[in-house]
């Protein structure tokens, strides 16, 4: 029986390729094999298998001679459609979009970072339309399928749909994703596998197609946090990471009392619970206490509008009012549009207001870093969402509601598998810094990765 080594860590796949005990032509011949014997037509928008023979054939080439790239030489990755990738079109999983737009004459800089670290790009992954929603239901390409579920068709969370379900399917050691409102962080926690959101900037964003130029940011999908580290210094240019594993001993973990367990789910709660006594079993400070500006975050957005809703109006104006809209989800639509009512006098007051609560929740936050789950509910079934529409914007806003807040105030955050909740699907556990506090964010990660899934004593 052939051993399925595409549903293994880049960390323990790195250590075979490197050993000469995998070829990465064999991998990536089985990563094909695995995408079509699985039989989820929904997880991708194309294949690009010409371009990931060629690149493992000369990944397998240089570690033969010695001249291996690194860690991540010859291990396979696949892309959310919006990536550009030389010879593709990004779609940006609208049908309009693979209609209208050019085929991309060059990789985009992060595509291209990851290549030059050696690699293999198989595939190009489906989406909510536009990055739009937090649900990852996609009419025009069909929408993933949880592969947790085992009662119902259940969500796979968005707008990464296709890369949190690649990886949770053991398709795949990593996809990459983007992240305006949670669109790595929601799709990791719904499907049980780690997922970090970059803060905004910490990349070159050339060739992203983008949704929000405010709030838009980037990150992997993988199987450990490790994975994430190793991910993050290759998109960054860096040859090794500089990520230090954090002392769990003194460090200080605040849990907001205000917002995100609103109307939570208790199976959810019960999850979280358990990995905050794990933590502070091992050392960890947990301190339970109201986080200024969460509140006035959202009356903000309920009184001026939501900022991603202005800067998605602006870009996709001339799309939803043309002619061809029709050919876009109507969900998408409908959502977009709102951004019409957004005035300018809206929207300076929003940026205005969100400079203020940055600044009051850094010098609230200082060095600690804050906790909560990810999600407030588990993946809920696909077919009462495709079938109510006002069940459907009221699960969307819900599901983004707790990832959003990290967004609007440019932290950075790790989701990290925690337990489950009802019909035993993944609870998110979701760890955050502010801007720029990666380094810190990452390596309390690493630490607290095994305490937070429950698999230390």
């Amino acid at each position: 029986m052939t051993r399925n080594y595409s549903c293994l860590s880049i960390a323990q796949l790195s250590t075979l390729i490197q050993a000469g005990t995998l070829d990465p032509v064999d991998l990536a011949g089985q990563v094909f094999e695995a995408i079509e014997a699985h039989g989820d037509d929904a997880i991708f928008i194309s294949l690009t298998r010409d371009r990931a023979m060629a690149e493992a054939r000369a990944a397998s080439k240089r570690i033969g001679e010695g001249r291996s790239l690194g860690l991540l030489d010859g291990v396979p990755i696949a892309w959310k459609d919006l990536f550009d990738m030389a010879g593709e079109t990004t779609a940006a999983g609208s049908k309009l979009l693979l209609r209208d737009q050019p085929e991309a004459g060059k990789d985009a800089a992060v595509v291209d970072a990851l290549a030059r670290a050696g690699m293999v790009s198989v595939g190009r992954l489906n989406m909510s339309e536009f990055a739009f929603s937090g649900i990852g239901i996609n009419p025009n390409f069909g929408t993933p399928a949880n592969p947790r579920a085992t009662d119902v068709a259940r969500i796979p969370g968005g707008s990464s749909s296709g890369s949190g379900v690649v990886v949770a399917a053991g398709l795949l050691p990593v996809a990459m994703g983007s992240d305006t409102g949670g669109s790595v962080r929601i799709p990791a926690a719904l499907n049980g596998i780690v997922g970090y959101k970059a803060t905004r900037g910490r990349y070159d964003m050339s060739g992203v197609f983008p949704l929000s130029g405010s709030l838009d940011s980037l990150g992997p999908l993988c199987r450990t946090v490790s994975d994430a580290i190793w991910i993050d210094a290759a998109m960054r240019g860096a040859t090794a990471p500089s990520v230090r594993t954090e002392r769990l001993d003194g460090l200080e973990v605040i849990i907001p009392t205000n917002v995100v367990f609103d109307g939570a789910e208790p199976g959810v709660v019960t999850a979280f619970d358990g990995a905050v006594e794990r933590l502070r079993s091992v050392g960890v400070r947990c301190v339970f206490d109201e986080l200024p500006g969460f509140s006035e975050l959202l009356e903000l957005m309920s009184t001026h509008g939501a900022l991603v809703t202005a800067e998605a109006y602006w870009l996709h104006k001339e799309r939803i009012t043309g002619p061809d809209a029709g050919m876009i989800d109507p969900r998408v639509v409908a959502r977009t549009r709102i951004g019409e009512k957004i005035s300018m006098t809206d929207y300076i007051d929003i940026l205005d207001a969100r400079k203020r609560l940055i600044a009051q929740s850094e010098a609230f936050i200082g060095n600690r870093l804050v906790a909560f789950p990810t999600v407030a509910h588990v993946a809920p079934p696909v077919e009462p969402l495709k079938a109510d529409d006002e069940l459907f914007v009221a699960t969307n806003g819900k599901t983004l509601r707790n990832t959003l807040l990290g967004n609007f105030l440019d932290w950075c955050g790790v989701s990290i598998p925690c337990g489950t909740g009802d019909a035993g699907m993944p609870v998110g556990f979701l760890l955050s810094g502010v801007a720029n506090a990666d380094e810190k964010v990452l390596g309390a990660a690493l630490a607290a990765e095994s305490t937070i899934r429950g698999e230390t004593n």
